[in-house]
């Protein structure tokens, strides 16, 4: 494991509002990561998602340190939190710091699939909820398909459940599903009538299929693959929230989810800062280290406040032919080539950037002017 540059951010900025127990958790986590996630980062970082997708050592390792615990009450094992979704968010933070990937499956177990499960009934949640959050099983939470992402209207949504007897019958297709290939159940979203419901669907059952691994740019360790369903048969206890009630649970699972991308850039872009922020202190051009130009000074003092994407692009740039280097000769990694192809997907999932901005516009400007 490369030697870790400083963490500017805990003297840069002051925390004076987290309560106690967010503390805790984020030297929990850290500690945690930097020892189970930071050894394996590049590995994760290179793999093919089709040979090596899904880091299993790392999520049983995260599990064992009782990370899963933090999003939840203590009915299910969980930590009994005041301040959960704070918590989970600085937890997000801390992994995504060392990889986007690690941080994304957390996400999705833990923030989509677990939450959606968490508003389900007693029995739901003894019989998905406890081993999710013990990291028994893995979530997998499914709203996107081949045509529609961030819409989630009835009329968007292909996949069709329809009653027989007191059980459902399901057919349709989900992409980009990540943890599928190793979850124990997914979360799918699907028309009933005019409406749209939530199901909790065993991947052992009878009908459904997940496809081959999807090869990406970035987060090569959060595999995704389509999820088919074809005449799968459920019974009542599937039904996750009421009929026609899901949209509601998509919704509130989706914005809870966007705080934990929201947090993962946050962590990326601490990674990229603080490589960045070493090396023009010691990489020497023309007789100085670059940090003495006061164009590097600027930039790193606007970087203070910006994202990611941004920011993993500027330490390329910073970086040279090492920024743009994969893989070097000697086997050594590139310092933050992965950065920059992990932090892309923060502005495209969990709803694109114009989607945001457009939420963003409607409560600047009212829904009566944007719509």
């Amino acid at each position: 494991m490369p030697d870790q540059p400083p963490r500017i951010a805990d003297t840069l900025y002051h925390d004076l509002v987290s309560p106690g127990e967010v503390a805790v958790v984020r030297r929990r986590v850290r500690e945690v990561a930097l020892r189970d996630v930071a050894p394996v980062a590049d590995r994760i970082a290179r793999g093919d998602e089709r040979l090596d997708g899904f880091p299993r050592d790392v999520f049983d390792r995260l599990a064992a340190a009782v990370i899963y615990r933090i999003p939840f009450a203590a009915d299910v094992g969980g930590d009994g939190l005041a301040h959960p979704a704070t918590a989970t968010a600085t937890a997000v933070e801390e992994l995504a710091y060392f990889s986007n990937s690690v941080a994304a499956i957390f996400d999705v177990h833990c923030i989509l699939a677990g939450n959606a499960v968490n508003r389900g009934t007693p029995e739901q949640r003894r019989r998905w909820l406890a081993p999710v959050v013990a990291g028994e099983i893995v979530g997998a939470f499914a709203t996107s398909e081949p045509a529609a992402s961030s819409d989630l209207s009835p009329e968007a949504v292909r996949p069709v459940a329809h009653r027989r007897g007191d059980g459902w019958v399901l057919n349709g297709r989900k992409r980009w599903i990540t943890n599928s290939v190793v979850a124990a159940f997914v979360v799918v979203l699907a028309r009933t009538g005019d409406r749209l419901s939530t199901f909790i669907v065993p991947t052992d059952t009878p009908g459904v299929r997940v496809g081959t691994p999807d090869r990406k740019l970035g987060n090569k360790g959060q595999i995704t693959a389509d999820v088919h369903l074809d005449d799968v048969g459920l019974g009542p206890e599937a039904l996750l929230g009421t009929e026609g009630g899901g949209l509601k649970v998509a919704l509130q699972t989706l914005t809870y989810g966007r705080i934990g991308i929201a947090a993962a850039g946050v962590g990326m872009a601490q990674a990229a800062f603080d490589r960045t922020a070493a090396h023009l202190s010691t990489r020497v051009a023309f007789g100085a280290p670059l940090a003495v130009r006061q164009h590097w000074q600027f930039l790193m003092a606007d970087r203070a406040t910006e994202i990611a994407v941004q920011m993993a692009r500027d330490a390329v740039q910073a970086f040279g032919g090492f920024g743009f280097t994969q893989e070097l000769g000697d086997d050594s990694s590139g310092p933050v080539e992965a950065l920059y192809r992990d932090s892309k997907i923060g502005e495209i999932y969990e709803g694109a950037s114009e989607v945001q901005r457009w939420v963003l516009a409607r409560q600047i400007f009212g829904r009566d002017i944007v719509g």
